[in-house]
Parts: C-alpha cells; structure tokens; sequence
C-alpha cells in the first residue's frame, strides 16, 4: 500500500496534536513545514495540507489545487471546533447521481 503524505503546515498547537495522531498510523506519511518555508510546500507533493484556520489561509497551498486536483486542504479551527476541507478535484459532464456522490463523498 502506497503512502499518502501529509504536511502539517505551520506550527500551531492543534496543528502538532493532529500530526502526533496521524503519525501513529501507518498509512501516512506526515511531516512538518513551518509557515516560513510556504515557498517549498509545492516541492514536498503532499496529498493532504493539514493548517490552522486561525494562523492564516496557506496562500501556496491553495494555489496548488487547480494544478493538483488530488490535494486535499483540511483547515481546523480549535475555537469554534471546526474543520474545512477544499479539494482541487473538477468533476465534468456529471450526472445528478455523479453529483450527489461527489456530495456525499467524505
């Protein structure tokens, strides 16, 4: 089974509470990269963004999505107990059945 990578963008304490869960599983592979280093995100390739709603949007992250269709964004908000997920993934000449999948699709 091929690993998929997750970057823990910035260096928040939900942020790094998230990352110590997701490191315990085997089928990811999760590093860091401080908020800093938002230049180099594209160059990691992750499949998944993980970031604090509250630090601030990752700008580079989210310019990626239409050049990566499979890139997930999952911003969490620890204050108001909420999680964000964008998605570059386009969908054409769907059907209602295809659109009510792409709803329901988690």
């Amino acid at each position: 089974m091929e690993k998929r990578l997750i970057v823990l963008y910035g260096n928040s304490v939900i942020v790094g509470t998230v990352g110590a869960s997701l490191r315990r599983l085997p089928q990811y592979e999760v590093v860091s990269l401080p908020a800093a280093q938002q230049n180099e995100l594209e160059l990691t390739a992750p499949d998944v963004v993980v970031f604090d709603l509250d630090g601030g949007r990752p700008e580079a992250a989210f310019s990626m999505l239409e050049s990566h269709p499979g890139l997930k964004l999952v911003g969490i908000s620890p204050d108001s107990n909420l999680v964000r997920i964008w998605s570059g993934k386009q969908l054409r000449e769907l059907s209602t059945k295809d659109l009510l999948d792409a709803i329901n699709e988690r």
